[in-house]
Order: structure tokens, then sequence, then C-alpha cells
């Protein structure tokens, strides 16, 4: 099963890899990592997604929390929440027939242009995993360029909140 987890960290040198250290010498996959200062500027938060059984989280939780650089942490994924990624994907857009079909599909997926060359569009899309990918779905795929993925990142729903 999938499972977000949010960690709130020293936002000190050598953190980041010591989680990501915990992970790999236990064997355990990181689908997305997102890390970044919070409105304190000496914690940070992460945001990691995994998957495994109930046991190996609870065993990848426990270890996290001896890590002297962690604060504190949720399984976000527990209890009502709201995940987000973003995409940035630069399309070949060589005919007007192309560019008219990155506009539509842009709009009908709520993404923005944010460049434009004489070859190119580059959209940005924010929104579930799933709606990436069926936007990807949607394109013919001899269009795509490049394409970066943030990983998802999330917050508990209501009064439920990840602070010290």
């Amino acid at each position: 099963m999938r499972h977000i987890i949010s960690i709130l960290m020293e936002n000190e040198a050598g953190a980041l890899s010591r989680v990501a250290g915990l992970f790999s010498a236990r064997g355990y996959n990181i689908e997305s990592l997102t890390v970044a200062p919070t409105e304190d500027a000496s914690l940070s938060r992460m945001t990691i997604v995994t998957t495994g059984t109930e046991a190996i989280i609870e065993q990848i939780t426990k270890q996290l929390n001896k890590l002297i650089d962690v604060v504190k942490l949720a399984d976000i994924s527990e209890g009502g929440h709201i995940e987000r990624e973003l995409m940035l994907i630069k399309l070949r857009a060589s005919s007007n027939t192309l560019r008219e079909e990155i506009k539509r599909m842009a709009d009908i997926f709520n993404g923005r242009i944010l460049d434009v060359t004489e070859g190119t569009y580059t959209v940005e899309l924010t929104g579930s995993g799933e709606k990436l990918d069926a936007f990807i779905g949607s394109l013919d795929h001899s269009t795509i360029l490049e394409t970066v993925r943030s990983g998802a990142t999330g917050i508990s729903r209501g009064e439920r909140a990840l602070q010290i």
C-alpha cells in the first residue's frame, strides 16, 4: 500500500542523507521525496512517498523516529489529506495543429503554458499523480521532449497539523 510520510526535521547538513541512508540500508524504496524549509528556518519538512505493508511502514516510522534530526513525523495517508504534484513538460509544437492541440489539452487539465519557442511549448500542471499521468496519456508520445515531476507533497485536512 502507498503511504505518504511527512517529517519535521532539523534543517541541518546531512539530515537528508541520513533519512535516505535509512531507507537504502533496509532495502526500502522511496517513490518520491520532497524537502524544503518551513516557516521556522531551523526546521525542514520532508515528504516521502513509499509503499509497503503496515508492518514495513511501522518499522520505517520507528527507525525514522530514532534519527536525531527528526523532530516529529506522521503518516498523513492514514487520514484525510490533500496531495499535489508539480509537472513541467516540454512538448514539440512545430505546427499550428500541434500548438492548438497543446493549448486545448492544457486548458482541459487546468495547466499553464509557461514558455513558447518556435518549436516547443512548456506546460506546467499541478494535481494528483493520476491527473498528471492522464495528461501524459492523452498526448502523442512523439511530441514529448522532456518531463520533470516533483513527486507528491501533502498536508493533512482539517485541524490535524504536523507541528512541534
